[in-house]
């Protein structure tokens, strides 16, 4: 696939390239209840191929691009077709100039993990055993499951020499717990993983049952207005999307974002407790062919980086490091047990959490809370919460204990003060 790539790109040319080249060996397994339904195969290879094409607009330098997939099936015909409308699609794109990483041939790197050196069905196996050992009850139970396990090697290069190969394996799934006592219900779990982390997984799941049994429990919104609020797990990572997505080189260089280096990004007064963000390299090169590394983002709540791709750190005048997608959080000060000890609402469940960078908002639909009214606790179910974490961001408490999933590593749950729930 690289010689027709390269043969097609001599032919016509093209001075300006890049090629993410990725092939996937994966096993996927799908179960009906505790019984194996189906099992499948996979291997697949793609290339993406980024042409640019340099011309003047007015007497500015500019740089355009443009994307197109070619897979191994292709003939030479077919590719040198797919590369020659691709460039030609690059001169009707208008970005000032910007420079590609330069690089040289590297050595392929393995990704470290527990995941390394097991055979895709070793995985299977160990994932399966870990979700069905805690579904021993009679009430809730997993209605279905689907895992899918997976061996990536990515070969990057360009034309200005860089060539760099890694290796990672991952897992994901998702599975279904239902509850048919008092009323019927179900709820959607999902998860991804690129260690060995069946306790991550079997923790999860017996959450999962203990939760849709509250769940199918509940009938009633909690009552509408501001409460303290506590959310844990998947949702506290989410809440951190905000200030990735405010770091970006891309929100910073057409104005979406206002973060600077040096910033308070919770302000002057902060009274609750002050952001240690991390952002956590998961492969080795970026797609550009950047070489990865964890990064601090955040200390004590000021913004130490800045970061991103090539194209918009060129415009600003900043180093690239990449595109990041994991997280780490310093842990809080307060034990969730602590959080417990004054009325709340700790949302367990969405529907569908959203946290939405350029405004702020966060919130969604309530599948299930546990509402605390300092007597007993109450599982609810409908209404919703509307938080804006702009507003909200100078008195977060986040809590001692952990969680850690692919893409965040901090705090289980998150205190907010007075926020509000529209209910019944």
């Amino acid at each position: 696939m690289r010689e027709k790539i390269l043969q097609a790109i001599r032919k016509f040319e093209i001075k300006t390239y890049r090629v993410v080249e990725e092939s996937t060996e994966g096993a996927e397994l799908y179960f009906i209840k505790k019984d194996l339904d189906m099992r499948r195969r996979k291997n697949v290879a793609s290339s993406n191929v980024t042409i640019y094409r340099d011309f003047e607009d007015d007497g500015k330098k500019m740089r355009g691009s443009a994307n197109i997939q070619i897979f191994p099936e292709m003939t030479q015909e077919d590719v040198d077709k797919a590369i020659s409308d691709t460039y030609y699609a690059a001169s009707f794109v208008k970005n000032p100039y910007y420079e590609l990483v330069e690089g040289k041939k590297e050595d392929k790197i393995l990704v470290e993990s527990s995941l390394q050196g097991k055979s895709l069905e070793e995985i299977g196996n160990g994932f399966v055993e870990a979700l069905y050992s805690v579904d021993n009850g009679k009430e809730a139970f997993i209605n279905s499951a689907e895992f899918f396990m997976s061996k990536t090697s990515t070969a990057i290069y360009n034309s200005e020499g860089v060539d760099v190969s890694y290796e990672k394996n991952s897992v994901s799934g998702e599975f279904i717990v239902q509850c048919i006592t008092p009323q019927d219900v179900e709820q959607y779990q999902d998860f991804a993983y690129d260690d060995f982390d069946t306790e991550a997984l079997k923790k999860q799941a017996k959450e999962a049952l203990e939760m849709v049994q509250k769940r199918a429990q509940a009938t009633e919104a909690p009552a509408k207005g501001n409460y303290r609020l506590l959310l844990s797990g998947k949702e506290v990572g989410a809440l951190m999307d905000l200030y990735l997505s405010r770091a970006c080189v891309s929100m910073i260089y057409p104005g979406y974002s206002t973060y600077k280096k040096g910033m308070k990004v919770q302000g002057e007064e902060v009274q609750g407790e002050t952001l240690n963000l991390t952002l956590h390299a998961s492969e080795p090169y970026s797609y550009d062919g950047i070489p990865m590394k964890d990064l601090s983002l955040m200390k004590d709540g000021k913004l130490e980086a800045i970061y991103g791709g090539i194209q918009y750190a060129y415009y600003l005048g900043v180093a690239p490091t990449g595109m990041y997608n994991a997280v780490h959080l310093d842990n809080g000060t307060k034990s969730f047990e602590e959080m417990k000890k004054e009325p709340y609402l700790h949302v367990v469940s969405f529907s569908d959490f959203s946290m939405d960078s350029f405004s702020g908002y966060f919130g969604g639909e309530i599948r299930l809370g546990y509402l605390f009214d300092g007597e007993k606790v109450t599982p609810v179910t409908g209404g919703s919460v509307s938080g804006n974490l702009l507003e909200l961001q100078k008195n977060m408490v986040f809590s001692t204990e952990r969680y850690k999933n692919k893409d965040y590593d901090g705090p289980f749950a998150v205190e907010f003060q007075n926020v509000a729930v529209a209910g019944k």
